[in-house]
């Protein structure tokens, strides 16, 4: 009998080229445990500004986009910025968009803020985990990470150079996995 393979849906709240936070992103996709697919939502800037208007049967196809990534996903990985001691707006208008149709209730969800200063987005992060608390999300406990100084932590080749950090979100990783095993009643 073969395990299920949990499939997670990572985010990054950061449209900059050569972001850290995508950066980190990219790095935490080798370090999932085995039986896992890692995909990175790539359609952050094509959303609409949400307007509950534009919200329905006929939602711009962007936001079915993002829907259905939410929906196929076991977990979620989010990772911010912080931009004026919040998320960046457009992470916030991704969320937004998933207030009508609850995507991420019930749904295990990891919380990472990364900064190159050194309170690590902590208030991105808090800003964040209040939204998908909002969101019915199933913040995995203690499902949160906040890296400082990570331009610090990440190597030229775009791996994480710093061991604390990399076991940090090791752990972090499989715990989300564990949980999300756990709701589809599978093996731990």
């Amino acid at each position: 009998m073969s395990e299920t393979c949990v499939k997670i849906l990572a985010i990054s709240g950061s449209l900059r080229t050569g972001s850290s936070n995508t950066a980190l992103l990219s790095a935490a996709a080798t370090l999932f445990p085995e039986n896992t697919t890692f995909k990175t939502y790539e359609g952050l800037a094509d959303l609409p500004h949400f307007s509950p208007e534009l919200d329905g049967d006929d939602s711009p196809v962007p936001v079915k986009n993002l829907r259905a990534l939410l929906q196929e996903a076991d977990g979620v990985l989010i990772c911010t910025p912080e931009y004026a001691y919040g998320m960046p707006g457009v992470l916030k208008n991704a969320l937004d968009w998933t207030v009508s149709t609850g995507e991420f209730a019930g749904k295990p969800v990891v919380a990472i803020s990364a900064s190159p200063y050194s309170t690590g987005g902590a208030q991105a992060h808090a800003s964040l985990v209040l939204t998908l608390s909002a969101l019915a999300a199933n913040t995995v406990e203690p499902g949160s990470l906040i890296v400082p100084f990570v331009r610090t932590k990440l190597g030229a080749n775009g791996d994480i150079s710093d061991p604390a950090t990399a076991q940090s979100l090791r752990a972090l990783l499989g715990l989300l996995v564990k949980v999300v095993k756990r709701l589809m009643g599978g093996d731990l």
